[in-house]
């Protein structure tokens, strides 16, 4: 700084000089052209010291246009000043040499995430203002729009499709094509990046997933089936026989009212009544498929948490308490709401907690927590007991339609309560620790 100072001075010093002589001059007609000259001359040592105090700030400019435009070649001249500003333009080469660094880290990032993206084996789109900023390779496989970066031709393409896109959250989407009909598993989020409005959207072609799923779900329900029918319908056979068998004589032909002993007509009564417990058992077990295939369609209103479950504890407390069972309402929020068909909820939560009531038969301690609280943009109802639980091998039948665990129980209870949850656009899961109790939660999107 004292080399710019110093030159600053001599700089100033001439000016003076020459205005000096100028003034000494000024008026004299002899000396007009001298007068001229000096004009000249201090004319030029003022554009001089401004473009020599300048200089800085022209250094510095172009060092913010330089960054403005992400042009890292430039380059600074010590200049006029020497190494008096050395330390200044050694750190501004240091700045752009920096934005250079993050300018290639960036672009690596970038391809590493290209890179990424494009090995996920899900469909991943990122949209801003109709433009698609990001499609990976799987999305163009199952939208069969290769090549597209505009959201307007998926829109003219496969307008149902775009439809369900432009709402968040998860969904199951039917994709109808030329190849036949995919079901994805659709998953969308807006989020805001840098004041721009961005839509994420992922995609997942699940056919292959839901198609085991069934073939599962329907071994699963014929084992159930079979053994159920083959319960009832071999005793009746067996009897039937049995009771031919006594109605003829050794030829096969049958027999006289007079050749009938008593203890054969009582076999034969008996042979009937258990014919007919076990025609009726068959029959109350095609009446419960037939409650599974005929839940109806949810009458959806909101109702005030708290209420309803009160309403349960009153229903339950009579059956509750002759079984010495203590009941516990817990809530998060008292003016907590949903929007559910209060009779068809109401019919789960029952259920569940008659489930809770039989774990708890052999149990010292007997408590059944009914909860409610806000988690994730869902409401949850949890259903906890403090009974015996439910082992690993049985928790993965107990939504099976017809499995039970109980003695006579009808095994359609939960099967009909995860198809209301579904049908309500819920779920239901369950967690259980063997002699630590049972916990079922009911799951509703707010």
């Amino acid at each position: 700084m004292k080399r710019f100072s110093i030159q600053a001075i001599v700089r100033i010093s001439l000016i003076i000089i020459n205005a000096l002589v100028f003034a000494w001059i000024f008026g004299d007609m002899r000396l007009f052209f001298n007068q001229i000259i000096v004009i000249l001359i201090l004319a030029v040592q003022v554009w001089e010291l401004i473009h020599f105090i300048n200089h800085t700030n022209r250094e510095l400019t172009r060092l913010f246009i330089a960054v403005k435009h992400s042009d890292f070649s430039i380059t600074f001249n010590q200049g006029p000043m020497g190494k008096t500003f050395k330390a200044l333009q050694s750190s501004m080469i240091d700045i752009i040499q920096s934005y250079r660094e993050v300018k290639i880290e960036k672009e690596a990032q970038y391809q590493f995430l290209q890179l990424l993206v494009n090995q996920i084996q899900i469909g991943i789109i990122s949209v801003m203002h109709e433009n698609i900023i990001l499609i990976n390779p799987v999305a163009e496989k199952i939208l069969d729009m290769k090549g597209v970066r505009n959201w307007k031709v998926l829109e003219q393409m496969n307008p149902a499709l775009a439809s369900e896109l432009k709402e968040d959250g998860k969904r199951l989407v039917e994709l109808k094509s030329s190849k036949g009909i995919k079901m994805l598993a659709v998953e969308v989020s807006s989020v805001l990046m840098i004041n721009k409005p961005y839509q994420l959207i992922t995609l997942q072609d699940i056919n292959s997933e839901i198609e085991q799923k069934e073939i599962e779900a329907w071994h699963k329900l014929i084992r159930i089936l079979t053994h159920e029918i083959m319960n009832s319908v071999t005793p009746i056979v067996s009897l039937s026989e049995t009771m031919q068998g006594m109605l003829s004589d050794r030829s096969g032909n049958q027999r006289s009212r007079d050749d009938l002993q008593e203890e054969t007509i009582k076999d034969i009564r008996f042979s009937l009544s258990t014919i007919q417990k076990r025609s009726e058992r068959l029959l109350d077990f095609v009446e419960n498929y037939r409650k599974l295939t005929r839940v109806p369609k949810p009458a959806i209103q909101t109702v005030i948490v708290k209420n309803f479950l009160s309403n349960l504890e009153v229903l339950m407390r009579e059956e509750l308490a002759r079984k010495s069972i203590q009941l516990r309402i817990v809530l998060e929020n008292e003016n907590l709401e949903l929007k559910i068909d209060p009779s068809l909820i109401e019919q789960v939560l029952i259920n569940l907690t008659k489930n809770s009531m039989h774990a708890l038969e052999d149990s010292i301690q007997k408590r059944v927590t009914v909860s409610a609280y806000a988690e994730d943009r869902s409401v949850i109802l949890e259903v906890a007991d403090t009974g015996k639980g439910i082992s690993d091998k049985e928790i993965k039948e107990i939504f099976v339609p017809f499995f039970s665990t109980k003695k006579g129980g009808s095994g359609i209870g939960l099967s009909l309560s995860k198809q209301i949850m579904s049908m309500h656009g819920g779920r239901i899961r369950v967690a259980s620790e063997l002699n630590e109790g049972t916990r079922f939660f009911l799951i509703f999107k707010k």
